[in-house]
């Protein structure tokens, strides 16, 4: 995982536990065959391709409301 795109996707989603967890989900959506929303010249793994699209803001996510 690129450390520089760990910290810009760190500024879009700034909570560790919540960054980490839409990370993990998009990589086994990725590992099962859905295609990359972002270009990349270069080879990335699933995890960078996760980040990159957080960065890039094609994945988004909505916090659950408190009762």
């Amino acid at each position: 995982m690129r450390d520089d795109y760990l910290k810009e996707a760190h500024k879009v989603i700034p909570d560790s536990n919540l960054l980490i967890n839409v990370v993990s989900r998009r990589v086994k959506q990725l590992r099962r065959g859905s295609r990359a929303l972002v270009e990349s010249l270069e080879k990335l793994s699933p995890e960078d391709i996760a980040l990159r699209e957080i960065i890039e803001g094609k994945i988004t996510f909505q916090e659950a409301a408190a009762e």
